[in-house]
């Protein structure tokens, strides 16, 4: 039994659903009953459109909101006109009308009070995928697929950390055996939504933005899948970014270490937290393009075969900020680091790199929601400044260790341009480097060339398959 996932982009219409259908078919005949579970996410933009539903509302803007979610409806009760059935169209239209009304009578309420909590934008932004998943489900149904759809909201279960909830596995566990398990046993396809769950009380939560990779391998886990799939609009992982290098290639194979330091540091095929609760059970996980569904894409697992080359892939991060604390008294100080992380802690912002001396530490962050009160907090203990416009660049391979000539060759690749900062850590699986923003493309132009594009052991990643566009790299 599968789980299979799919993105915005795969479920964004009617006719998309359908293209859908056939590869969850396919996958339904070869399970022999069981399964597979469908994960998916809201059509494509819906969950933006939410947010400006709850952006307008804490205006006190009322009509702007209601506009919005008036047009958000007529374009699901366009998707659920593609079910032939009368039936069970009526069904759809109904639930996604009740819905519909549902989010304009909270928007309304917010704009009275103009105020919009993280448990109030929670209940807004789930939306989407309570719709999809309905919708997905019906579809299905009709193109003859005997599928079910389950409220995500029974399934995960999350701690209540508003807008970037962290599901608590075993209360999962127990809720998939109890909600999701007897579906797919019985031969059904569970079509649910990613990046919703719910507290123990049943408060509506989300997992973060991109969350539905998430999802599908916290459920993966909890079910004892075979196997992970997301399915999205790239062949797979690759090389570089193809928005800052052109001539990128694809990565047939990656470890589970290689993969999460590549999505942590920036590529944006998979989620950060989607390898954990895969690798934790040894599930492997596979990225698939649901618009070219004959591409091997690219098989992420332990005991995946990959080239000798020491530098798998490379990935980048722009918006980095570096902000850099300095004190005589950390010298020789006992309880200093820790007093210094707890402020990021505090204000729950994650750190990607970091550089110490004697009497300064230098990190990096991607998150500047917090920035002032950081800086505010770091300056009740050191004198703290901020560089802000640089980018972030990590070259990752499970056997760059193993190569004592591979830093030398990122150095020398870079020759030319501004070191802010370079961090490699003791497992020696990457390098990574901050730079300024501006010369962010040169940099992953160079090193694509020195690793990539001239191997001297022969060896090549594979190529990305015919009509693959940068345009067509999701965000």
């Amino acid at each position: 039994m599968k789980v299979l996932k799919f993105g915005g982009t795969s479920v964004a219409d009617a006719d998309a659903i359908r293209r859908v259908a056939v590869i969850v078919r396919a996958e339904h005949q070869a399970s022999r009953g069981a399964g597979p579970v469908v994960v998916v996410s809201a059509l494509a933009g819906v969950t933006d459109r939410l947010l400006e539903v709850a952006s307008l509302a804490r205006t006190g803007d009322a009509a702007a909101a209601r506009r919005v979610v008036d047009a958000l409806g007529q374009r699901h009760l366009a998707v659920a006109d593609g079910i032939r059935s009368v039936e069970a169209r009526q069904a759809v239209r109904a639930g996604i009308e009740a819905e519909i009304a549902h989010l304009a009578a909270v928007a309304g309420a917010l704009a009275v009070t103009r105020e919009v909590s993280p448990r109030s934008l929670d209940a807004v932004a789930a939306i989407g995928e309570i719709l999809s998943c309905r919708l997905v489900a019906a579809l299905f149904a009709d193109s003859e697929i005997a599928a079910t759809a389950v409220d995500p909201r029974t399934l995960i279960v999350t701690d209540e950390h508003f807008t970037q909830a962290a599901p608590q596995l075993e209360p999962t566990r127990a809720h998939v055996d109890a909600n999701l398990r007897p579906i797919v046993t019985s031969g059904h396809v569970a079509v649910t939504g990613g990046f919703v769950g719910a507290t123990r009380a049943g408060v509506v939560t989300t997992l973060g933005r991109g969350g539905s990779d998430y999802s599908a391998a916290i459920l993966g886990a909890a079910i004892d899948a075979a196997e992970i799939q997301i399915w999205t609009d790239v062949d797979g992982m690759l090389t570089a970014d193809p928005r800052v290098v052109a001539e990128c290639r694809l990565v047939p194979f990656l470890s589970f270490a290689e993969a999460a330091e590549l999505a942590y540091f920036g590529a944006k095929v998979l989620h950060p937290k989607t390898i954990q609760p895969a690798a934790a059970r040894n599930i492997p996980v596979r990225i698939l393009n649901t618009f070219r569904p004959e591409a091997p894409g690219t098989l992420i697992a332990d005991n995946a075969a990959a080239d000798a080359a020491s530098v798998t892939a490379l990935a980048c991060k722009k918006g980095i900020t570096v902000v850099t604390i300095t004190s005589t008294g950390m010298l020789m100080a006992h309880g200093y680091m820790r007093r210094l992380f707890e402020v990021f802690e505090r204000f729950r912002t994650s750190v990607d790199v970091v550089s110490t001396s004697e009497v300064s530490v230098s990190v990096t962050i991607d998150n500047m929601a917090h920035l002032d009160g950081i800086v505010a907090a770091l300056s009740a203990f050191a004198e703290v400044s901020v560089v802000g416009d640089l980018a972030l660049v990590a070259v990752v391979g499970d056997r760059y260790g193993t190569d004592p000539s591979a830093f030398t060759r990122v150095v020398r690749a870079l020759e030319g341009i501004p070191l802010r900062l370079v961090s490699q850590a003791d497992a020696r699986r990457n390098v990574t480097l901050v730079i300024d923003a501006d010369d962010l493309s040169s940099a992953m132009g160079r090193l694509h060339a020195e690793f990539f594009s001239a191997r001297t052991d022969g060896s090549a990643a594979a190529p990305l398959g015919p009509g693959f566009s940068p345009a067509q790299m999701r965000t």
